[in-house]
């Protein structure tokens, strides 16, 4: 199967304009926008085939494109923090109520007394029973005041 995607990408710069259209329509099942140039037919076209072999974006990576559209909408000038990137191996320790409590990340997702999360506001929530920003929590980033002072 590996081939076969290898070799329907590699061949996508090779096809026509017209025949890249059909494969469009094929594949989102819709016509493709009328002045879209080769170049950008192909690079969703390729995008298009391997999220159907491979599967589409992560719900972690949607909810974070989901986020960043709506900052824009409410602010086009609005400045876009990047999302923190924690390493996977890395080991989060926080004590909270004389209990030390330890996260370990992994890949996509961060382990908790044995249990596998999506977020690490989801384990900041369990450890204080309120809604907290795990980054926040977790001392990955500032609170608000402590960065308009800098």
């Amino acid at each position: 199967m590996a081939n076969s995607i290898e070799h329907q990408l590699a061949s996508l710069p090779t096809l026509s304009t017209n025949v890249l259209r059909d494969l469009w329509a094929q594949f989102f099942e819709t016509d493709a926008p009328p002045k879209m140039r080769k170049p950008l037919l192909i690079r969703f076209l390729a995008y298009r085939i391997q999220e159907q072999a491979r599967g589409g974006l992560s719900k972690r990576t949607e909810r974070r494109l989901e986020q960043l559209a709506a900052s824009l909408a409410a602010d086009p000038k609005t400045e876009i923090a990047p999302a923190p990137q924690i390493r996977p191996g890395t080991r989060l320790i926080r004590q909270w109520r004389d209990q030390v409590h330890v996260v370990n990340v992994e890949e996509h997702k961060f382990e908790y007394r044995g249990a596998r999360y999506e977020s690490l506001s989801e384990i900041a929530r369990l450890i204080t029973g309120t809604r907290w920003s795990g980054p926040l929590f977790f001392g990955l980033k500032q609170p608000k005041q402590d960065l308009e002072a800098n």
